[in-house]
């Protein structure tokens, strides 16, 4: 298939593009390289199979494709507040514009959303039934509301044009090819232990996060774009149950690293959710996707990674 990859450039991109490609697809990377970079796709350039093409997504293009990977946006706080407004158009004017698309070439299209619309959730684990608890004028809005908008336009594009539509919720996702200064707890406590310093928990270290490695979100993204029935419009939560609190992770960290782990708490930013751990039974009958690699292993290749990353500069 000839398939389109908004965001290819990026950390969960660029390993999308890779896995498509090692498949046999055609693969067009369309990034603007605002948190995109050209050296997470450097080894794919020589692909016949793959082209790449700068370019914002909130203007229209037109390509003939036979599906579309929609996964446009800054997805770290440091990076989608550092332009709000810019991070709600992308979400927004975006989408529109890939469903533009889909619609025009009857292309099945795949929404990279976000476990950030169950915002600071009161229901745990988060299934994908809860309509979660966002504060819409808070500093996280630009991009929990604009994910929000963005599911209901795919619905809708759905219900009323008959687009061909899936929706994926992406709980905390890491591994290679991560920005080591997006803000995201995994490759700040890694890139802090590799430079022997300490390691900042906001808040007290008992809020939790569910951690996913990337190889096991693609392989289940890539089911989801391609499983066939009545229920596939419908979102699907991707993501790893096993949940950590910060401290837990911290020590996890100390053991990827070999790095004695010492640890500065400041205040918890505004709207932080307290607790974050996916119900995985709808990709798990959907799909047959359950997650493979565990933390520690996956902790050790990420540090692995890293160690180049901070070596480097």
């Amino acid at each position: 298939m000839r398939i389109l990859v908004t965001g290819g450039a990026g950390f969960i991109g660029s390993h999308l593009c890779e896995r498509l490609l090692n498949e046999g697809n055609e693969v067009i990377c369309l990034d603007n390289f605002f948190t995109g970079r050209k050296v997470n796709i450097a080894h794919l350039r020589d692909n016949r199979d793959f082209e790449v093409i700068r370019h914002d997504v909130t203007e229209p293009i037109f390509v003939e494709v036979d599906q579309i990977y929609n996964f446009a946006c800054p997805a770290s706080p440091v990076h989608y507040q550092y332009n709000p407004v810019k991070t709600v158009k992308t979400n927004v004017m975006g989408m529109i514009n890939m469903l533009g698309l889909a619609k025009r070439v009857k292309a099945r299209i795949l929404q990279a959303s976000t476990s950030e619309v169950y915002g600071d959730p009161i229901e745990h684990p988060q299934t994908e039934s809860y309509w979660g608890n966002v504060n819409p004028i808070g500093l996280r809005s630009c991009y929990d509301e604009g994910k929000r908008v963005a599911e209901t336009l795919m619905m809708d594009y759905h219900r009323q044009s008959n687009v061909d539509t899936r929706i994926v919720r992406i709980f905390n996702t890491y591994g290679t090819r991560m920005l080591e200064n997006d803000g995201r707890v995994v490759s700040n406590f890694i890139v802090q232990a590799l430079r022997g310093e300490d390691l900042t928990i906001y808040g007290d270290g008992s809020q939790t996060r569910s951690f996913c490695y990337v190889s096991d979100l693609v392989d289940g993204i890539i089911k989801l774009m391609n499983v066939e029935g009545d229920d596939v419009h419908m979102p699907v939560n991707l993501g790893n149950p096993g949940e950590f609190t910060m401290t837990e992770l911290a020590e996890e960290v100390g053991k990827a690293t070999g790095r004695a782990i010492n640890i500065k708490y400041l205040p918890l930013p505004q709207d932080d959710p307290k607790q974050r751990k996916p119900n995985i039974e709808r990709a798990t009958s959907l799909l047959g996707w359950q997650p493979t690699v565990a933390l520690a292993e996956g902790l050790k290749k990420t540090a692995d990674y890293f160690t180049g990353v901070v070596d480097a500069r």
